[in-house]
C-alpha cells in the first residue's frame, strides 16, 4: 500500500530538522567557545577529541540541506498542473531570495554591523546559487542529469590545483566556482567564498534526481530499501577511497594513538566539499532518509524541518543576542571573549536553545497553514 505525500514529507522534514539541531550545536560553539579553541577545530595535534568530534557532527548538515533542496524542489515541480516552467520559476526566485538574506540579514546577525567588514558567503548564499544552476539544468533529459552529477562530484577534486592570482580575470569566478578565497570588493569591505559552489551544483541535481523515487509508483518500503542500498554503497566507497588514500581528499595518516588515527581518516575536506566528503556525508544522509520511511519520528524533529528558513535565521539572531547578554553580565573585564569552558556544555545549552526554539517554530508552521500569502511558502 502507498503512502500519501504528507507522509513521504514527513520523513525529509525529520531528517532536515535533525540536521538544523546538528547545526545548532556547531553554531553554538561558533559563538560560546571560539575563544578556547585553536582557529581550525579539524586541526590534529592542536584539538581534543570532544572538540574535533563535535565540530565533525556538523559536517552532514550542508550536503544534506542542498541534497533535500533538490529532493523537495523535484516534489514541488511533481504536484498537478505544475511543469518544468513552475518550477524553474520557483527555484529562481527563491534562489535570489536566498542570495539576498545571505547578504544582508543573515550575515548582520553574525556580526551586527552592517555592511559588515567582511561579507561571508556561506550555506544559505551556496544553496541560494544552487537553486539558480538547477533552475536551469532541470530542463536536461535525466540520463544528462546523472551524468552530470556523477561528473561534478567524482571529477571536481581534479581541479584542485588550479588556482587564479587576485586581480587576475579569472580569480573571481573562480573563487566563486572552486577555490575558496577573499575577494576584495573596495571601500574597505571583503567577501570570503567560505563554500565554493561546483560540488554543490553536483549535489543539489542528485537531489532533484532523487526525487524519482518519490513518485506515485513506488511504494514507501520499495524506496527504504533503495535510499539504504545506496546509503550503503556510498558509505563504502568513502571507506574505500580513503583506505586506498589515493584520490578525492587529501591524505590521512597514521597517528600516535588510536584516536589520532581515527580523527585523520574522519578529517575530510568540507570547504569545497570533496568527493569522499560528499560520499559519507550524503552517504548517511540516505540511510537515515530511508529508516525515517520506516519509524514515527520526534514530532520537534518534524516541526523545526518544516520551517528551516525561519528556524535558521531566528536562531542566529537569538545566540547572537544570548552571548552579547551574557557577556555583559560575566564581562571578564579584560576585553576577551565570553564564552564557555566544557564541550559538554557545547550540547548543554545547544538543547536549551532547541527547546527554546520549538514554540516560536511552532507558531510560524500555524501561520503558514492558516494564511494565503504566497510568499511564505518561500520560508
Amino acid at each position: 500500500m502507498q503512502a500519501p505525500a504528507k507522509e513521504r514529507l514527513t520523513s525529509i522534514d525529520a531528517l532536515r530538522g535533525s540536521v538544523m539541531l546538528l547545526m545548532l550545536v556547531d553554531h553554538v560553539r561558533e559563538y560560546f567557545y571560539l575563544h578556547q579553541q585553536v582557529s581550525d577545530p579539524m586541526l590534529i595535534g592542536a584539538t581534543a577529541p570532544a572538540l574535533f568530534f563535535t565540530r565533525l557532527t556538523s559536517h552532514v548538515c550542508a550536503p544534506i540541506f542542498v541534497l533535500l533542496t533538490g529532493l523537495s524542489a523535484r516534489l514541488y515541480g511533481s504536484k498537478a498542473g505544475r511543469g518544468p516552467g513552475d518550477t524553474a520559476a520557483y527555484l529562481a526566485k527563491r534562489g535570489l531570495l536566498l542570495v539576498a538574506l545571505e547578504l544582508t540579514v543573515i550575515n548582520f546577525a553574525w556580526s551586527f554591523a552592517f555592511p559588515p567588514p567582511m561579507f561571508y558567503l556561506q550555506v544559505i548564499w551556496v544553496i541560494g546559487l544552487s537553486m539558480l544552476a538547477l533552475a536551469a539544468l532541470l530542463w536536461l533529459p535525466s540520463g544528462v542529469q546523472l551524468a552530470l552529477a556523477s561528473l561534478i562530484l567524482c571529477g571536481h577534486n581534479l581541479l584542485d590545483g588550479i588556482h587564479f592570482a587576485s586581480g587576475s580575470p579569472g580569480f573571481i569566478p573562480w573563487a566563486i566556482l572552486h577555490d575558496r578565497s577573499i575577494i576584495d570588493l573596495g571601500g574597505g569591505l571583503q567577501a570570503r567564498t567560505s563554500y565554493p559552489l561546483l560540488p554543490w551544483i553536483g549535489i543539489i541535481l542528485a537531489g532533484y534526481l532523487l526525487g524519482g523515487w518519490y513518485g506515485p509508483d513506488t511504494a514507501p518500503n520499495a524506496r527504504a530499501r533503495r535510499l539504504a542500498l545506496a546509503g550503503g554503497a556510498a558509505v563504502a566507497g568513502f571507506v574505500l577511497l580513503r583506505w586506498l588514500n589515493s584520490y578525492g581528499d587529501a591524505r590521512w595518516a597514521p597517528g600516535a594513538t588510536a584516536i589520532e588515527t581515527a580523527m585523520s581518516f574522519l578529517n575530510i575536506t568540507k570547504y569545497p566539499p570533496s568527493l569522499q566528503f560528499s560520499l559519507l556525508t550524503l552517504g548517511l544522509g540516505l540511510l537515515a532518509l530511508g529508516w525515517l520511511e520506516r519509524v514515527r519520528p520526534w514530532p520537534a524533529l518534524i516541526r523545526f524541518g518544516s520551517v528551516p528558513m525561519f528556524f535558521y535565521v531566528v536562531h542566529l539572531y537569538a545566540l547572537h543576542l544570548l552571548h552579547d547578554l551574557l557577556g555583559a553580565l560575566n564581562a571578564p573585564g579584560d576585553g576577551s571573549r565570553y564564552g564557555l569552558s566544557a564541550v559538554w556544555q557545547i550540547w548543554a545549552l545547544a538543547v536549551l536553545v532547541a527547546l527554546a526554539m520549538y514554540w516560536p517554530c511552532r507558531w510560524f508552521a500555524r501561520i503558514r497553514r492558516t494564511t494565503s500569502a504566497g510568499w511564505l511558502s518561500y520560508f
